[in-house]
């Protein structure tokens, strides 16, 4: 109790805060049962962001001193036979520049997904389409919370969505863009809606042709949108759609919700059969990824398109690569290189396009896998609302630790 009551009369306030911003999340998580006060300061959104920012500057640092390359998330398959089981796990590793991995962290996932969407200030977005229509996960797995989002109006049964996260600065929220094809004869062919954390709400918004740059065709809906993830870049969302044989870029701006068009290169897919195309970001600008066949030799080609100034359609530039039998493409790393699996190899691959070198990176069994340059642990979800935890915390000793800590950092200072 003295030890308490000194301790207390020396801090005040604003120290405490500022000490605790510092402190590691899974210790935080167990500090809150200290008092009152510090549950109600560690849950409050003031702090949460002053712990973000905290953790991301830091962690910008650390990559910056040990050349890190990024982050891989992944989860292996599971040794069941139903391969939706909600025992998956999922796996952190870092990226490291000499192409080696890292163990970082395994959580196991505490429900049923099947895509991995996104990852974002120490959040996960993960999608379900098993069963009627989709389900939406947001998951926290540093402080062990997760939120089911509920079912929607365009929430089809069998129908897939483009699902895309994205964190809204100006506002210190977060904004999940969800774009449904109808598949079938329904005006507009293609749908979306916004669901916004703050509000825990869905809203149906209207994609508006008005917004383009008016070079492709006069239209009133898009016929298609290409089923991959969106791609946060820029403070907006994107993905590839389709007004009958024009394809562009759609871009969703985070902030104002509007939808505007980004033209893609001239003539991109002239001599290339059975495409595959895919948006990334490749150091640091918006890119495009072809895969496919040329004609009419049938041999394998991959180009890849960077556009040099956002927003600009004369910066585009190609460079061809040759790599052969990909099956899958998870982005490209902060270094740039390209992250794919190739059919006749179960192995993750990095592939560096000046070099042409070919890395086998040590992954087994791989079920899904994103790809994040940032990996930072944050409470956010931890001042939710409606939202579902993994376990109860443990208090015995808590208060003897933090302490313990508190005095440890006032004699570091």
């Amino acid at each position: 109790m003295e030890m308490r009551i000194s301790l207390s009369q020396r801090l005040d306030d604003d120290v405490v805060f500022d000490v605790l911003t510092r402190v590691p999340v899974k210790s935080l998580i167990r500090f809150r049962c200290v008092s009152k006060s510090w549950n109600s300061t560690i849950s409050s959104s003031i702090f949460i962001t002053a712990h973000l920012h905290r953790a991301k500057s830091s962690s910008s640092s650390n990559n910056n001193n040990n050349n890190n390359g990024g982050y891989l998330l992944y989860s292996p398959f599971p040794n069941e036979l139903n391969f939706s089981s909600s025992y998956k796990e999922l796996c952190t590793v870092s990226y490291n520049s000499d192409r080696t991995l890292t163990h970082v962290s395994r959580f196991r996932v505490p429900f049923s997904y099947d895509f991995l969407v996104s990852f974002c200030n120490g959040m996960l977005c993960l999608n379900s389409i098993k069963g009627r229509g989709n389900v939406i996960y947001l998951w926290n797995p540093s402080i062990r919370k997760f939120k089911k989002l509920l079912a929607t109006p365009l929430t089809y049964p069998f129908h897939d969505a483009v699902v895309g996260l994205a964190y809204h600065s100006q506002n210190n929220d977060y904004k999940i863009l969800r774009i449904v094809p109808s598949r079938g004869s329904e005006v507009p062919a293609v749908e979306a809606e916004i669901y916004t954390l703050s509000t825990d709400l869905w809203r149906r918004v209207v994609i508006s042709v008005e917004s383009f740059s008016g070079s492709g065709p006069n239209i009133g809906c898009i016929d298609d949108i290409h089923e991959s993830f969106c791609i946060f870049y820029n403070g907006a969302l994107h993905s590839i759609a389709c007004c009958g044989d024009y394809n562009f870029i759609l871009s969703f701006d985070v902030d104002d919700e509007r939808f505007r068009e980004i033209l893609l290169p001239q003539n991109y897919l002239d001599g290339v059969c059975g495409q595959v195309e895919c948006l990334t970001v490749f150091k640091g600008s918006l890119a495009l990824v072809v895969f496919g066949k040329t004609l009419p030799e049938g041999s394998d080609l991959c180009h890849l398109w960077v556009m040099k100034e956002y927003g600009v359609a004369e910066s585009w530039t190609k460079k061809s690569l040759p790599i052969e039998n990909v099956a899958q493409f998870f982005g490209c790393t902060v270094n740039g290189e390209l992250l794919i699996e190739k059919f006749n190899n179960c192995n993750i691959l990095s592939f560096e396009p000046e070099s042409l070198n070919e890395e086998i990176l040590r992954i087994p069994e791989l079920g899904c896998m994103i790809y994040t340059a940032d990996f930072v642990e944050s409470l956010v979800l931890l001042d939710g609302v409606n939202v579902s935890s993994e376990y109860e915390n443990q208090q015995v000793g808590v208060f003897s630790k933090a302490l313990v800590f508190l005095k440890s950092i006032l004699k570091s200072h």
